[in-house]
Protein backbone atom coordinates (compact mmCIF):
# COMPACT_ATOMS: atom_id res chain seq x y z
CA UNK A 1 0.00 0.00 0.00
CA UNK A 2 1.19 3.50 -0.89
CA UNK A 3 0.57 6.62 1.17
CA UNK A 4 -0.09 10.00 -0.41
CA UNK A 5 0.62 13.08 1.74
CA UNK A 6 -1.05 16.26 0.49
CA UNK A 7 1.32 19.18 1.09
CA UNK A 8 1.88 22.63 -0.39
CA UNK A 9 5.55 23.11 -1.29
CA UNK A 10 7.15 25.96 0.59
CA UNK A 11 4.95 25.64 3.69
CA UNK A 12 7.77 25.67 6.24
CA UNK A 13 5.45 25.31 9.25
CA UNK A 14 4.14 21.98 8.03
CA UNK A 15 7.35 20.64 6.45
CA UNK A 16 8.70 19.07 9.70
CA UNK A 17 5.43 17.22 10.21
CA UNK A 18 5.56 15.94 6.64
CA UNK A 19 9.11 14.70 7.28
CA UNK A 20 7.81 12.83 10.35
CA UNK A 21 4.92 11.29 8.37
CA UNK A 22 7.42 10.12 5.76
CA UNK A 23 8.95 7.88 8.45
CA UNK A 24 5.62 6.65 9.86
CA UNK A 25 3.48 5.83 6.82
CA UNK A 26 3.82 2.89 4.39
CA UNK A 27 5.53 3.71 1.07
CA UNK A 28 4.96 7.47 1.44
CA UNK A 29 4.86 9.99 -1.39
CA UNK A 30 4.30 13.74 -1.11
CA UNK A 31 1.60 15.05 -3.45
CA UNK A 32 1.83 18.75 -4.30
CA UNK A 33 -1.35 20.43 -3.05
CA UNK A 34 -3.38 22.28 -5.67
CA UNK A 35 -3.52 26.07 -5.42
CA UNK A 36 -7.24 26.74 -5.77
CA UNK A 37 -6.84 30.45 -6.45
CA UNK A 38 -4.42 29.79 -9.32
CA UNK A 39 -6.80 27.23 -10.85
CA UNK A 40 -9.71 29.67 -10.64
CA UNK A 41 -7.68 32.46 -12.23
CA UNK A 42 -6.65 30.14 -15.05
CA UNK A 43 -10.25 29.02 -15.63
CA UNK A 44 -9.23 25.41 -15.23
CA UNK A 45 -12.22 24.16 -13.24
CA UNK A 46 -16.01 24.25 -13.41
CA UNK A 47 -17.55 25.39 -10.13
CA UNK A 48 -21.23 25.75 -9.25
CA UNK A 49 -22.75 27.72 -6.37
CA UNK A 50 -23.92 24.79 -4.26
CA UNK A 51 -26.80 23.98 -6.64
CA UNK A 52 -25.50 20.94 -8.52
CA UNK A 53 -26.86 18.42 -6.00
CA UNK A 54 -29.64 18.30 -3.44
CA UNK A 55 -29.73 19.39 -0.70
CA UNK A 56 -28.38 22.70 -1.95
CA UNK A 57 -25.15 23.77 -0.23
CA UNK A 58 -25.75 27.26 1.24
CA UNK A 59 -22.22 28.71 0.98
CA UNK A 60 -20.01 29.70 -1.94
CA UNK A 61 -16.87 27.61 -2.39
CA UNK A 62 -13.69 29.40 -1.32
CA UNK A 63 -10.44 29.11 -3.25
CA UNK A 64 -8.82 27.07 -0.48
CA UNK A 65 -11.73 24.62 -0.44
CA UNK A 66 -11.43 24.21 -4.20
CA UNK A 67 -7.69 23.55 -3.85
CA UNK A 68 -8.36 20.98 -1.13
CA UNK A 69 -10.97 19.19 -3.25
CA UNK A 70 -8.69 19.14 -6.31
CA UNK A 71 -5.80 17.85 -4.18
CA UNK A 72 -7.91 14.87 -3.12
CA UNK A 73 -8.98 14.29 -6.73
CA UNK A 74 -5.29 14.30 -7.64
CA UNK A 75 -4.71 11.51 -5.09
CA UNK A 76 -7.73 9.55 -6.30
CA UNK A 77 -6.26 9.69 -9.79
CA UNK A 78 -2.90 8.45 -8.46
CA UNK A 79 -4.66 5.44 -6.93
CA UNK A 80 -6.53 4.72 -10.16
CA UNK A 81 -3.28 4.90 -12.14
CA UNK A 82 -1.29 2.77 -9.69
CA UNK A 83 -0.93 -1.00 -9.58
CA UNK A 84 -2.31 -1.03 -6.02
CA UNK A 85 -5.80 -2.13 -5.02
CA UNK A 86 -6.04 0.79 -2.58
CA UNK A 87 -4.02 3.65 -1.15
CA UNK A 88 -3.83 5.83 1.94
CA UNK A 89 -4.47 9.59 1.53
CA UNK A 90 -3.52 11.94 4.37
CA UNK A 91 -3.26 15.68 4.89
CA UNK A 92 -0.07 17.30 6.14
CA UNK A 93 -1.41 18.22 9.59
CA UNK A 94 -1.97 14.58 10.56
CA UNK A 95 -0.42 13.38 13.83
CA UNK A 96 -0.33 9.74 14.93
CA UNK A 97 -0.50 7.71 18.11
CA UNK A 98 1.41 4.85 16.51
CA UNK A 99 0.19 2.11 18.81
CA UNK A 100 -3.50 2.52 17.98
CA UNK A 101 -2.68 3.62 14.42
CA UNK A 102 -0.96 0.31 13.65
CA UNK A 103 -4.09 -1.57 14.77
CA UNK A 104 -6.25 0.71 12.61
CA UNK A 105 -4.07 0.25 9.53
CA UNK A 106 -3.92 -3.52 10.03
CA UNK A 107 -7.71 -3.56 10.30
CA UNK A 108 -8.04 -1.48 7.14
CA UNK A 109 -5.59 -3.58 5.13
CA UNK A 110 -7.27 -6.82 6.21
CA UNK A 111 -10.69 -5.68 5.01
CA UNK A 112 -10.05 -3.20 2.19
CA UNK A 113 -10.83 -4.02 -1.43
CA UNK A 114 -10.83 -1.95 -4.60
CA UNK A 115 -14.38 -0.90 -3.65
CA UNK A 116 -13.52 0.42 -0.18
CA UNK A 117 -13.50 3.92 1.26
CA UNK A 118 -12.43 3.87 4.94
CA UNK A 119 -12.31 7.13 6.90
CA UNK A 120 -9.76 7.48 9.73
CA UNK A 121 -11.07 10.69 11.33
CA UNK A 122 -9.41 12.79 14.01
CA UNK A 123 -12.66 13.18 15.96
CA UNK A 124 -15.36 10.75 17.04
CA UNK A 125 -18.59 12.20 15.62
CA UNK A 126 -20.28 9.20 14.00
CA UNK A 127 -22.83 6.67 15.19
CA UNK A 128 -22.27 3.10 14.05
CA UNK A 129 -25.13 1.36 12.29
CA UNK A 130 -23.16 -1.84 11.65
CA UNK A 131 -19.92 -3.13 13.22
CA UNK A 132 -17.78 -4.88 10.60
CA UNK A 133 -14.61 -5.97 12.44
CA UNK A 134 -12.13 -5.08 15.18
CA UNK A 135 -8.34 -5.13 15.62
CA UNK A 136 -7.09 -4.33 19.12
CA UNK A 137 -8.96 -1.15 20.11
CA UNK A 138 -9.75 -0.17 16.51
CA UNK A 139 -13.29 -0.74 15.20
CA UNK A 140 -14.38 -0.76 11.55
CA UNK A 141 -18.02 0.21 11.19
CA UNK A 142 -20.62 1.67 8.87
CA UNK A 143 -21.64 5.09 10.21
CA UNK A 144 -25.26 6.19 10.01
CA UNK A 145 -24.20 9.65 8.85
CA UNK A 146 -20.75 10.18 7.32
CA UNK A 147 -18.57 12.60 9.28
CA UNK A 148 -16.74 15.67 8.04
CA UNK A 149 -12.98 16.33 7.62
CA UNK A 150 -10.49 14.42 5.48
CA UNK A 151 -7.29 14.12 7.51
CA UNK A 152 -6.84 10.42 6.59
CA UNK A 153 -8.65 7.84 4.48
CA UNK A 154 -7.96 4.57 2.71
CA UNK A 155 -9.42 4.55 -0.80
CA UNK A 156 -9.78 1.61 -3.18
CA UNK A 157 -9.09 1.84 -6.91
CA UNK A 158 -12.72 1.35 -7.96
CA UNK A 159 -13.91 3.75 -5.26
CA UNK A 160 -11.43 6.38 -6.46
CA UNK A 161 -12.63 6.00 -10.05
CA UNK A 162 -16.25 6.32 -8.91
CA UNK A 163 -15.51 9.53 -6.98
CA UNK A 164 -13.54 11.02 -9.87
CA UNK A 165 -16.45 10.44 -12.23
CA UNK A 166 -18.85 12.11 -9.79
CA UNK A 167 -16.74 15.23 -9.22
CA UNK A 168 -15.90 16.67 -12.62
CA UNK A 169 -17.89 19.73 -11.50
CA UNK A 170 -17.56 21.02 -7.92
CA UNK A 171 -20.26 22.73 -5.89
CA UNK A 172 -19.28 22.12 -2.24
CA UNK A 173 -16.20 21.12 -0.15
CA UNK A 174 -14.79 17.62 -0.51
CA UNK A 175 -15.79 16.37 2.95
CA UNK A 176 -19.33 17.71 2.49
CA UNK A 177 -19.58 16.00 -0.88
CA UNK A 178 -18.33 12.69 0.55
CA UNK A 179 -21.30 12.70 2.94
CA UNK A 180 -23.59 12.46 -0.10
CA UNK A 181 -23.53 8.68 -0.62
CA UNK A 182 -26.84 8.93 -2.49
CA UNK A 183 -25.08 11.04 -5.16
CA UNK A 184 -21.70 9.35 -5.61
CA UNK A 185 -22.89 5.80 -4.85
CA UNK A 186 -19.88 5.00 -2.66
CA UNK A 187 -20.39 3.29 0.70
CA UNK A 188 -18.16 4.99 3.29
CA UNK A 189 -16.94 3.15 6.39
CA UNK A 190 -15.10 4.52 9.42
CA UNK A 191 -12.35 3.20 11.66
CA UNK A 192 -12.39 4.51 15.24
CA UNK A 193 -10.42 4.72 17.44
CA UNK A 194 -7.51 5.00 15.04
CA UNK A 195 -4.70 7.08 16.60
CA UNK A 196 -5.17 10.02 14.22
CA UNK A 197 -5.31 13.62 15.38
CA UNK A 198 -4.88 17.03 13.72
CA UNK A 199 -2.16 19.59 14.35
CA UNK A 200 -3.95 22.34 12.41
CA UNK A 201 -3.69 25.10 15.00
CA UNK A 202 -0.19 24.11 16.12
CA UNK A 203 0.96 24.33 12.50
CA UNK A 204 -0.41 27.82 11.91
CA UNK A 205 -4.11 27.18 11.29
CA UNK A 206 -6.02 25.99 8.27
CA UNK A 207 -4.53 26.30 4.80
CA UNK A 208 -7.99 27.50 3.70
CA UNK A 209 -7.12 31.05 4.59
CA UNK A 210 -9.88 33.41 3.52
CA UNK A 211 -12.50 34.25 6.10
CA UNK A 212 -16.14 33.57 5.20
CA UNK A 213 -18.37 36.55 4.60
CA UNK A 214 -21.78 37.10 6.16
CA UNK A 215 -23.05 37.18 9.74
CA UNK A 216 -21.96 34.37 12.02
CA UNK A 217 -25.47 33.67 13.33
CA UNK A 218 -26.93 33.53 9.82
CA UNK A 219 -24.19 31.11 8.73
CA UNK A 220 -24.81 28.85 11.71
CA UNK A 221 -28.53 28.75 10.96
CA UNK A 222 -27.86 27.85 7.32
CA UNK A 223 -25.32 25.22 8.37
CA UNK A 224 -27.75 23.64 10.84
CA UNK A 225 -30.53 23.51 8.25
CA UNK A 226 -28.21 21.92 5.71
CA UNK A 227 -26.98 19.30 8.16
CA UNK A 228 -30.54 18.43 9.14
CA UNK A 229 -31.29 17.72 5.47
CA UNK A 230 -28.23 15.48 5.16
CA UNK A 231 -29.27 13.62 8.31
CA UNK A 232 -32.47 12.58 6.57
CA UNK A 233 -30.43 10.32 4.23
CA UNK A 234 -28.55 7.85 6.50
CA UNK A 235 -26.36 5.05 5.22
CA UNK A 236 -28.01 1.67 5.62
CA UNK A 237 -26.31 -1.72 5.72
CA UNK A 238 -27.52 -4.43 3.38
Amino acid sequence: MRSYIIHMAGDQKRAPNVARLMTELPQPEVIEAVNGRAVLEAGGITVRNGDLHQPRYPFALRAGEIGCFLSHRKCWQKIVDSADEFGLIVEDDLALDLGIWRDAIALAENHATTESFFRLPAKHRETATQLIATEGEARLFLPRRIGLQTVAQMVGKAAAARLLAATETLDRPVDTFLQMHWIHGQMVHTIWPNGASELTEALGGSTIQSRPTGGKIAREVKRALYRSQVALRPQKHS
